[in-house]
């Protein structure tokens, strides 16, 4: 095999490294923000629900939830799922995964805010959506911003765990490869790729974190 026939079937892997990636973010920052809600909430049982869900997801491998989410249906109720679920399951799987993680990021901002941004705005005549929406949100996010880049970042190099149920993603492909050709060109190649995704994502944040700095 070629070079140009080897980066281009990395290439076909990488479009499915992005797909995660993007579908993951989609579906997992609002999921978190709402995980985020429910931990703050005033409610006991919604409180204590959101806090087991999070240390649930953050206290076990993806790849064992990747499992769970893939296999449970089956060994749970009996119902064979078939190979077109593999995809959505990981997605499922990362976005339950990912949900819990932002959802801190969101509470630890939300919490950082000055009790004087919420006084101020009942003094203009705000309500709570008002002020929540828009005051403290947009604070929020400028704050949140770093935190929330490391997660994007570490979620690249995430999505290589798709293999766990035979999704052919990119470093599924340059493991096959490098294993045909016994050799670590495609998996250096694939090194590449994955840092040059992470460095346009790092790029992205670090121009929209300017962009929000604007107070500076």
């Amino acid at each position: 095999m070629n070079l140009m026939s080897m980066l281009s079937q990395l290439a076909g892997g990488f479009l499915v490294t992005v797909e995660i990636f993007v579908l993951t973010l989609l579906f997992s920052m609002p999921l978190g923000m709402l995980v985020a809600f429910a931990r703050m909430s005033k409610i006991g049982i919604i409180r204590t629900v959101a806090k087991v869900y999070i240390s649930v997801m953050r206290g076990t491998p993806l790849m064992l939830q990747i499992l769970v989410v893939y296999f449970g249906p089956f060994y749970a109720f009996g119902i064979g799922m078939g190979k077109g679920y593999r995809f959505p399951a990981v997605i499922i799987a990362f976005a339950i995964n990912y949900a819990a993680y932002f959802a801190e990021i969101y509470r630890a901002g939300i919490e950082s805010m000055p009790i004087g941004q919420y006084e101020a705005a009942e003094i203009l005549g705000y309500g709570k959506a008002q002020t929540f929406f828009k005051i403290i949100l947009p604070q929020v996010f400028k704050r949140v911003i770093p935190p929330i880049t490391n997660e994007t970042i570490t979620l690249v190099k995430d999505t290589s765990l798709a293999f766990t149920i035979s999704i052919a993603e990119m470093f599924t492909i340059a493991k096959q490869i490098g294993a045909a050709q016994t050799s670590m060109l495609p998996l250096f190649s694939a090194g590449v790729f994955y840092y040059v995704f992470n460095l346009l994502v790092a790029l992205v944040m670090e121009k929209m974190e300017k962009r929000l700095a604007y107070y500076r």
